[in-house]
């Protein structure tokens, strides 16, 4: 009986068969998934049963979300200071060039965005 290592194609197909169904593997994530579940369905009850714990977790990840769009609002900013920092200690000539080509570049890319929404 061919066990695979040989290079002949039903060894090669019962081999990989073999890997994909690895019974332990299968109990192990179905496992997993059960006591999430039942995690789950504890902490909704959980909940369900404590309103004002729910109303403070919902208000917690709200105000989660606004922190974090707060800060990449910050980042933005803090790229921007720096660009017009980079454009301004250029020379004149060179910043006139470069700002004609950042409008250029920023002109294409917005028309294409326009074109590809209609």
């Amino acid at each position: 009986m061919s066990d695979g290592s040989s290079g002949d194609p039903l060894g090669m197909l019962l081999k990989s068969a073999g890997d994909l169904l690895r019974p332990e593997e299968l109990v192990r994530e179905a496992t997993r998934d059960i006591v999430k579940e039942e995690i789950r369905r504890h902490l909704e009850k959980v909940l369900h049963d404590d309103p004002k714990l729910a109303q403070d977790l919902k208000d917690s990840v709200r105000q989660l979300l606004e922190a974090r769009a707060t800060e990449y609002a910050a980042v933005v900013r803090i790229g921007a200071s720096t660009a017009r920092l980079g454009l301004a200690s250029l020379p004149p000539e060179v910043r006139q060039s470069l700002i004609e080509d950042i409008v250029r570049t920023l002109s294409k890319e917005i028309g294409t965005i326009v074109e590809r929404s209609l």
